[in-house]
């Protein structure tokens, strides 16, 4: 697709779910620099990212069929970009899991499908949990699936639906693996490492010190979203699923170690029991081979930079 800012198509209109949370604030601010014209739907329109002008925040619940479906034919988007979702692995209702994960997706796209002109593209965010712990080493799109947990459940049954709408809708699914960034809630495990520093809090409860993960910046993953989306927009990769991550992975006791190191401060660590899950998933780590032949390289930040930054908010 030619740059979004060409006078062929000044504003090309996105569509975003989720834009008041975590990542969804991070990418309405690269979309705009980029010339999109970003619209948001969320439940509240009274803490909608203020990244977004007024008059294009719509109410509507991922559930209410009929209020979703109004909001979409206001919008009339040519990109949509879906991140709304319950993304904690640790939540505590399996039902809000699989109604909001799986049933508002599909109410998300049976509303999509009903506008007069379809979109030209429509990102989906699944996880990288779909993979469990299936397989050793980085693994790409096409390795066998494990899921461990409910939420990962949720994102894999949300793929499988998707791909019923693709007669109708341009989609490309997203595997994110774990990514942090200024704003993410303490209840995500860099997060809270850092928000305890922060605090100088003298003791820290955390749970399997020795699992791995393929740690990204959230502004890489915001890149990565975004080129996709020109990507898909022009025809490309739709009905394929990318891997994003960093390509690299870190132990949680790594983690503590450089940010404890970098600030200076150091905690006392106690391994609460109940933040042991039976189910955890011991590694995970992206290939992303796809995603680069599609989009080029994208990464711009090592994990050091990112708790930097992090630390310094």
């Amino acid at each position: 697709m030619a740059a979004p800012t060409q006078a062929a198509q000044a504003s090309p209109r996105v569509l975003l779910t989720g834009a008041n949370g975590f990542t969804g604030r991070h990418l309405t601010a690269l979309l705009n620099t980029l010339g999109w014209e970003v619209w948001a739907i969320d439940r509240s329109t009274l803490n909608v990212n203020s990244l977004i002008p007024p008059d294009r925040r719509l109410q509507a619940d991922l559930l209410d069929d009929a209020a979703l479906h109004a909001a979409v034919q206001r919008a009339q988007p040519q990109a949509v970009v879906h991140l709304a979702a319950i993304a904690f692995v640790g939540h505590g209702s399996a039902d809000d899991l699989y109604r909001v994960n799986v049933m508002g997706t599909r109410h998300l796209l049976h509303a999509l499908a009903q506008l007069p002109v379809p979109p030209r593209c429509v990102l989906l965010a699944s996880s990288a949990n779909v993979y469990g712990n299936g397989q050793a080493g980085a693994l790409p799109e096409t390795a066998p699936l494990h899921p461990a947990n409910d939420y990962a459940v949720s994102k894999l049954a949300m793929e499988h639906l998707a791909r019923l709408w693709l007669p109708h809708l341009p989609i490309v699914l997203v595997r994110p693996f774990n990514y942090t960034g200024r704003g993410q809630s303490p209840q995500f495990l860099i997060a809270k490492v850092v928000d305890h520093v922060r605090r100088r809090a003298p003791v820290i409860e955390l749970g399997n010190l020795d699992v791995a993960r393929d740690f990204s910046d959230v502004r890489d993953v915001a890149q990565a979203y975004a080129r996709l989306l020109d990507h898909a927009c022009a025809g490309q990769a739709i009905g394929q699923v990318f891997n994003v991550g960093a390509g690299r992975t870190h132990a949680l006791r790594e983690v503590l170690e450089r940010v404890q190191a970098i600030s200076g401060h150091t905690m006392a660590v106690q391994v609460n029991p109940a933040f042991v899950r039976a189910n955890e998933v011991r590694t995970l780590r992206a290939d992303t081979t796809a995603l680069e032949a599609a989009i080029g390289e994208w990464r711009r930040h090592s994990l050091d930079d990112t708790l930097r930054w992090m630390l310094a908010d």
